[in-house]
């Protein structure tokens, strides 16, 4: 309907509204495309970075080969330059020094890149019922009957007793052999399907099964142990004693697939969180092609999964380290730069599922295709255990966005009752830096296989950029 035709109503309806448009609606077929090529570069990246210690791998090597250097301690950097700082292999600091003096603040986007998963015990490998098994301690959120007959790969370290680090990766390659965590069959599993969902697996129930053929030697005990044992001290030299110093996890060993006739949706295992860690990483890569105005730093940390403890966790004082020295080789107030400083803490929202609309308030819920998510504040119940982005720092994020014609929907995690969640977001605000959850709506968030839209993915990583472009 044209301007001239449309009445008084309908003109102020279109001006005074809010709406959360459809990407396919308001994007041109030239946009779609880039979306889709973007994409296929995120896929490849999902299958090749399956723990922390993967994704942090090969964001070096992406920041490598766009001429980045590591960041040291003692050396005062100048506008232009690009380093990042590796923490022990699981955790990230990216910065692209811009124009401005530090003190007037940084963009800096958060993300993380850790993801549920099943970890191995430190003595897991047992032998029991004409089987070999591995003992797990699952980590992060989960819902235990989801992995119990899903296929599943080997990844992580195993450090031996003289500092050498095997990597170790088995079940990703199609002649790979998988694991498996067995279920009971339907015709047994009267009492199982009694209880509630939450009851009918417990932890120590989470078995893998990695072996059933015993040894040769048949005058020994424990011999499909045992065999197990050889082949890999066959393959990486190791003993059962150097399980003790691995870390070695089991996570999907499906690779990242297009879903849907019209190949609209992303498939993969950890969406939550390396959906943004991927596009914060490129957005970085991007914005150092030319000199931004304030200096940029990316952050992809670890353990957020498990409240962001340790030391390459949010908690750490290994961030704020690296923030303070750069500050002090440049003589400028930490404090300061802290209190000017602007963060996007880059971190998924549940997305709508019109399967389960009963927990979710559609009003205040981020859909598939209508764009990044921004959340205000997570936390659950009365707003706990959250950083609640101020109302200023509210319209700054919507001016970015829409100055630079990015997609984007305001939301919350489910009803005020039945949700809640927890980012980095909080941690960071605890520098007195402003901060806000901006990121991917994902379906079936924490399943081993999770589902995002294309377009928001796009839509994210062009949110990114914007912000990071800033003047």
């Amino acid at each position: 309907m044209s301007k001239e035709n449309k009445t008084k109503a309908e003109a102020q309806k279109e001006k005074l509204f809010a709406e959360n448009k459809n990407a396919y609606e308001v994007c041109n077929d030239a946009e779609i495309k880039k979306a889709y090529k973007y994409c296929e570069s995120y896929k490849k990246f999902m299958n090749e970075a399956k723990t922390e210690r993967e994704s942090v791998d090969k964001a070096v090597e992406m920041l490598k080969k766009a001429g980045f250097t590591p960041f040291e301690y003692g050396k005062k950097y100048s506008t232009g330059d690009k380093v990042y700082l590796n923490n022990r292999g699981k955790a990230l600091y990216i910065t692209v020094f811009g124009k401005k003096n530090l003190e007037e603040g940084l963009n800096i986007a958060a993300a993380h890149n850790d993801s549920p998963r099943i970890d191995l015990k430190q003595c897991p490998l047992y032998e029991d019922g004409g089987m070999a098994l591995f003992k797990t301690h699952y980590y992060g959120g989960i819902k235990k009957y989801q992995w119990v007959t899903v296929p599943l790969a080997l990844h992580g370290v195993i450090v031996k007793e003289n500092g050498e680090v095997i990597n170790v990766c088995i079940g990703e390659d199609e002649n790979d052999p998988v694991f498996y965590i067995t279920d009971l069959l339907p015709h047994l599993g009267k009492d199982q399907e009694a209880k509630t969902l939450g009851k009918a697996f417990t932890g120590e129930q989470l078995n893998v099964l990695v072996g059933s053929k015993p040894y040769g030697d048949e005058k020994i005990s424990e011999k499909i142990k045992l065999n197990v044992l050889a082949l890999l001290n066959e393959k990486y030299g190791t003993t059962e004693a150097d399980l003790v110093s691995s870390e070695l996890c089991l996570v999907p060993a499906a690779k990242a697939r297009d879903i849907g006739f019209d190949r609209s949706i992303i498939g993969a295992y950890g969406h939550d969180d390396r959906v943004c860690a991927y596009p914060i990483v490129t957005a970085a890569i991007e914005v150092a092609k030319t000199v931004p105005e304030y200096t940029c730093v990316t952050i992809l940390a670890d353990k957020e999964e498990i409240g962001s403890e340790g030391n390459t966790g949010m908690q750490s004082f290994a961030f704020e380290n690296m923030l303070v020295e750069m500050a002090e080789n440049a003589k400028v107030n930490p404090r300061k730069m802290f209190e000017n400083s602007k963060c996007l803490s880059a971190d998924v929202n549940s997305c709508y599922d019109p399967t389960y609309p009963e927990v979710y308030e559609a009003r205040n819920s981020a859909f598939l295709n209508k764009g990044v998510a921004v959340t205000k504040f997570t936390g659950a119940r009365g707003k706990s255990s959250t950083n609640d982005a101020h109302a200023e720092y509210v319209g700054l994020v919507r001016k970015i966005f829409n100055e630079n014609k990015v997609l984007w929907q305001a939301c919350e995690l489910g009803k005020v009752d039945i949700g809640g969640g927890g980012t980095v977001a909080m941690y960071l605000a605890k520098l007195n830096i402003d901060v806000i959850d901006v990121g991917v709506p994902v379906l079936s968030m924490h399943a081993p296989y999770e589902a995002v839209s294309k377009t928001d993915v796009y839509m994210t990583y062009k949110a990114f950029c914007a912000f990071f472009e800033r003047k």
